[in-house]
């Protein structure tokens, strides 16, 4: 499986061009062809935070996300659940560790 495979995988159902998906994960870090390590930490918050920027323009289009909504639903309905996904994976992409173990968190001790 490679990485564009995987982030369609995450972002099911909602579909969009490849030539986007590769540049979300180009902005991200990844190669869209290349193979996708579920053992890598790095590999999957990349992914995870790919996902987070499509789903934040999807949420920040509301003709897309008309055309992306399912039938029963409405499309306030849609953008509540889509705005709870975000901020789901908002919180798992921040608390994901990476393999350089670089640290994020910056404390001012005064």
């Amino acid at each position: 499986m490679n990485n564009l495979q995987r982030l369609q995988l995450e972002t099911k159902g909602i579909n969009l061009e490849q030539n986007e998906l590769m540049v979300y994960l180009a902005e991200n870090g990844l190669e869209a062809h290349a193979e996708y390590n579920p053992q890598s930490m790095t590999d999957k918050k990349a992914i995870y935070a790919t996902a987070l920027s499509m789903l934040e323009s999807v949420a920040n289009n509301p003709n897309m996300m008309k055309s992306i909504k399912i039938d029963d639903m409405t499309v306030s309905e849609f953008h509540e659940n889509l705005m709870k996904r975000i901020d789901q994976l908002t919180n798992k992409v921040r608390k994901m560790k990476t393999e350089n173990n670089n640290s994020e968190i910056f404390i001012l001790y005064i």
